[in-house]
């Protein structure tokens, strides 16, 4: 039977909607717990410590260790290293959240910079709002092209390679799939070195450049990963040191002035160093005046800058006997990391935006 010359289209349904053209961009991030207690902190790290990305121990080992130790001890001491960063006023509120509330405001910005032709989201890989059910929202609304940015300039199998997995078994399980874009990592883009840069100058002019011939020092403070994984061949150590050599060179540092260390060490095993709070400990011991740490690889402010960084950090160096210390946030809702960010995206979304 020839098909009618006046046929028309198939109904828009709830199962067959209308396909929307524009395109979406989402922004990725780690996630937070919804409030500063120990009972939503608990589901948070189940989620986040069974992932295998993370923790690559085999879960017959690690599980019980994870079920019996870790999530009896740890959502209550974690929960009280959240309450001292809480945004004051939002002590019950998600949106209390450092990490949460820089991430909406960077979505926001990131949406006003990219115009009305893409539609922007923000996702987290653990708890909410989680990357599948965005991912399912925006098709469900007829979204057929996704971009993901996951905000880790670095690689490292256990940031961006488990928000591209999560992606992943989206697609495995969906029988309409979208077009999907990932970015990898931008380790040395041109935006982003020059955001550091420009924050690091900024601090300086105001509270002055440290002397590395008197001891001064900038420390770059990484985000550590087992020793076993780097040894397994992950990148992450080989893009962290990019980013400084590149960081270094645009800020004509003199020899001795910057150092690249490691934070957020958890657990017996080995990680890579040199460990963040190590270094600032004897740092203080010898004496030195000033130390300045900045995240690079933190794009929005969280326990780990904010609490681990700024208060334990500060405390280790400052009760060794070192003199000024300064935190220099770089990300969050600064012009040059919107702009770090802006330019990430634009490269993702080549060809789907004139």
């Amino acid at each position: 039977m020839k098909p009618s010359a006046h046929a028309v289209e198939d109904p828009v349904t709830p199962a067959h909607p209308r396909p929307d053209r524009r395109p979406a961009l989402i922004l990725a991030n780690l996630g937070t717990p919804e409030a500063p207690t120990a009972k939503r902190v608990r589901p948070f790290l189940r989620e986040f410590l069974t992932d295998r990305r993370v923790v690559e121990t085999h879960p017959a080992l690690w599980r019980p260790v994870l079920e019996g130790v870790v999530l009896t001890i740890r959502p209550a001491r974690s929960a009280r290293k959240y309450a001292t960063i809480w945004r004051a006023g939002h002590e019950t509120s998600h949106s209390g959240s450092p990490l949460m509330h820089h991430t909406e405001r960077q979505g926001e910005l990131l949406a006003s910079a990219l115009g009305d032709a893409v539609q922007v989201r923000i996702a987290m890989r653990y708890g909410k709002p989680a990357l599948r059910g965005v991912m399912g929202e925006l098709m469900e609304a007829g979204c057929r092209r996704i971009a993901i940015l996951p905000a880790y300039p670095q690689y490292s199998a256990s940031s961006q390679g488990t928000v591209i997995d999560e992606a992943a078994r989206f697609i495995l399980a969906s029988r309409d799939q979208p077009e999907l874009r990932t970015i990898r990592s931008f380790p040395g883009a041109p935006a982003y070195i020059e955001a550091l840069a420009t924050a690091i100058e900024s601090h300086w002019e105001r509270h002055g450049r440290p002397d590395p011939a008197a001891g001064g020092r900038l420390l770059l403070s990484f985000h550590s990963i087992p020793r076993a994984m780097h040894d397994a061949g992950d990148p992450y150590r080989s893009e962290c040191e990019r980013t400084a050599a590149l960081l270094a060179a645009r800020l004509a540092a003199p020899e001795g002035l910057i150092r690249t260390t490691f934070q957020s060490v958890f657990g017996p095993a080995r990680w890579i160093g040199p460990a963040t709070i190590d270094t600032v400990a004897e740092l203080g011991a010898a004496g030195c005046p000033s130390v300045d740490v900045i995240c690079p690889g933190f794009m929005a402010d969280c326990l780990e800058t904010l609490e681990e960084i700024d208060q334990l950090n500060r405390r280790a160096f400052t009760s060794a006997g070192g003199g000024d210390f300064h935190y220099i946030p770089w990300g969050n809702d600064a012009p040059g990391c919107v702009a770090a960010l802006a330019e990430q995206a634009r490269a993702a979304l080549s060809g789907w935006v004139d």
